[in-house]
């Protein structure tokens, strides 16, 4: 799948001066001396301060914006009546000075290779399997069954396609998507930018907005499955009930629930699990859950068939999903009364609902690289530049409220967002300012939505202890009881119940679940000892809190479970199985560095961490380390069976 080629550029001097008017500016000089190979236009005086890289333009001044876009002018009109020639391919150098300008500085040569499969600098797709079944292993038969045709399913029967290994996608549902097929509540949208939130080999220059909506993102997937010619061996409405692993012929025999119901054994080598971790919705534990006598739905499973206008309609929970289609709710109904457990820091993202300018669109389709350097300038505002903001700092006290300075540092400026916010409202300031350290549970988008809707007339934020649902409404620890005519559920994922409701029995019958207990482990993620060829994706500790895209992740684990593929087919070996010494090892060192962050120091509930109170879900290191721990397996950490 090519990525998308920059078109010729043939505006006017009046044109490419209004264009550069609505440019993410930071991105531009090194676009330029990439395009270019001219180092000059590097100019110190025009570099971003790192402390500052998170702000509108990348804090630079008036002054500096102005010079910068005049230089940019000159440079593209130039370019442009030399007859547009191709950049030339930049120097590893090159790259590095780019690359340390872009981000204000710092040594970075560490993240050069990294920086290359980003940038796409040159035409091949490096992520890319290295190899192919016919080159290893010709005449053994050997299947893969990949179980979900979501983000993750979708990107790794791509690469299995690639290298050659015959496969089958097991999808319950009845189109391809996952998350995206299966949240449609109104508002449902990706909180990370979708020029990030999209295959490295699979861009595009003209995303509508920059946080797309359900539906654009469900086209997207949908149009990756058909260009990559997926949907030949994906079986929709075929759900997974259990797996079994054979000792003596080192194969899984899955058993699956057809579209007609009937049941139906199918064997493979290899099991990818792309199933995720948020995709079961979880239920509030409320005495009278069941009582209630009016529609009654979780934001998962939307009823679209349920009318809201002038309805009184109670949410519970105001997290990441919540906090999306209560503005929208309240637009319709009577009243909405918001039941809220914990209050969200908020992310103040201007262009969370905004069109990608046409001034933007246009550098993107005529200006070769911008683009890669924008991509790569979120990449790391939203990676491992952000990383010791939420680190903890032993010397400081208490970590109830903050975890070092820079952590406290941030406390202030969305403490100062919120109270901007409410300022004519200090009754909601005081239910909206989190008590807990930022990045300790989930930070949410907000362009100023989530205040303009609790401020109307029609919405009420209930911060009283939910004690019992009843037919009419939901009653509180004070006692009240609050009428309502619909519920809606906003109460999130059973996210660290991984790979529920399937069984998977191991080596000598050991069932994965028991195994687990209530703390799912995996090494990298990604392999369990007793359970040979068995794949996670986006499995334990693989869920990133602040820094980066979860397609990233999941594009890190393919190449790495590819690796493990092309490991077996090369020795000829049936299976390999992790060693437990050194799954055990691993996630010693995973729980010792998410005690480190945020959200393992806080005691502030959140989704992050199962129900031994262990952090589960995240991956506390940098998307390098990630990066560098995926690159391929070392046989060594593995038994490798037959």
């Amino acid at each position: 799948m090519p990525l998308p080629e920059t078109e010729p550029l043939t505006a006017s001097d009046d044109e490419i001066v209004a264009a550069l008017a609505e440019a993410e500016l930071p991105a531009l000089l090194p676009s330029l001396a990439h395009l270019t190979g001219d180092r000059t236009l590097l100019d110190p005086a025009l570099r971003v301060e790192p402390l500052l890289l998170n702000e509108p333009q990348g804090g630079l001044t008036p002054e500096q914006q102005e010079r910068v876009t005049a230089v940019a002018a000159e440079v593209l009109a130039r370019w442009r009546d030399g007859g547009c020639p191709p950049p030339p391919a930049p120097s590893h150098d090159l790259l590095l000075e780019l690359m340390e300008f872009a981000v204000g500085g710092g040594a970075m040569e560490d993240y050069l290779p990294l920086l290359e499969e980003e940038l796409g600098v040159t035409p091949e797709d490096r992520r890319a399997p290295s190899w192919h079944k016919d080159d290893l292993a010709p005449d053994r038969e050997f299947t893969v069954v990949v179980i979900g045709a979501g983000m993750s399913g979708l990107l790794a029967s791509h690469r299995l396609a690639q290298a050659g290994v015959p496969f089958v996608v097991l999808e319950k549902n009845d189109e391809v998507g996952g998350t995206w097929w299966e949240n449609t509540y109104p508002g449902c949208r990706v909180d990370n930018p979708n020029h990030l939130y999209s295959y490295s080999f699979a861009q595009k220059h003209d995303w509508p907005q920059h946080y797309s909506t359900q539906g654009e993102l469900l086209t997207y997937f949908r149009g990756c499955a058909d260009e990559l010619d997926l949907r030949r061996a994906i079986r929709f409405g075929t759900e997974v009930r259990s797996a079994v692993y054979d000792d003596a012929s080192g194969r899984w025999t899955l058993e699956v629930r057809n579209p007609d119901g009937t049941l139906e054994r199918i064997e493979a080598d290899a099991v990818i699990s792309a199933v995720g971790q948020l995709n079961r919705p979880l239920m509030p534990d409320i005495a009278g859950l069941d009582t209630f006598a009016g529609p009654a739905f979780h934001s998962a499973r939307w009823d679209h068939g349920v009318d809201l206008r002038g309805r009184r309609v109670g949410v519970i929970g105001t997290g990441a999903s919540a906090a999306q289609f209560i503005p929208i709710v309240a637009e319709e109904a009577a009243e909405v009364v918001v039941f809220q457990r914990t209050p969200n820091w908020l992310a103040p993202t201007p262009d969370y609902h905004e069109r990608v300018s046409d001034g933007q669109r246009w550098l993107y389709t005529h200006v070769p690289s911008y683009s890669q350097w924008h991509r790569f300038l979120m990449w790391w505002r939203l990676g491992d530049g952000v990383i010791p903001t939420v680190t903890v700092d032993p010397e400081w006290q208490p970590h109830d409220r903050a975890v070092g300075e820079l952590n406290d540092l941030a406390r202030m400026l969305l403490t100062g967002y919120l109270e901007l916010e409410f300022a004519d409202r200090p009754d909601l300031l005081a239910k909206v300012i989190p008590g807990y350290p930022v990045g300790a549970k989930r930070i949410l988008r907000d362009n100023g939505i989530w205040a303009r809707t609790l401020k109307r007339d029609n919405v009420r934020v209930v911060t009283e202890k939910l004690t019992e649902i009843s037919p009419t409404g939901l009653v509180t620890g004070d006692g009240e009881e609050h009428t309502v005519d619909v519920l809606i559920f906003g109460t999130g994922f059973e996210a660290s119940k991984f790979l529920t409701p399937m069984q998977f029995l191991g080596r000598g019958g050991q069932d994965l679940h028991q195994v687990w207990g209530a703390d799912a482990r995996a090494y990298l993620g990604i392999t369990v000892p007793g359970f040979p060829n068995l794949f996670c994706l986006y499995g334990p500790n693989t869920n990133i809190v602040i820094n980066g895209s979860i397609v990233y992740f999941s594009e890190c684990e393919v190449r790495y479970v590819l690796g493990c593929l092309g490991l077996l087919l090369q020795t000829g070996h049936q299976a390999l199985d992790c060693r437990p010494e050194v799954h055990d090892a691993y996630n010693r060192a995973v729980d010792a560095e998410n005690a480190r962050m945020a959200w393992g120091a806080s005691t502030v509930n959140s989704w992050y961490k199962s129900a031994s109170g262990r952090v589960s879900q995240n991956w506390p290191f940098t998307l390098l380390e990630f990066w560098r721990r995926t690159q391929q397996p070392d046989p060594a950490d593995y038994e490798l069976l037959g």
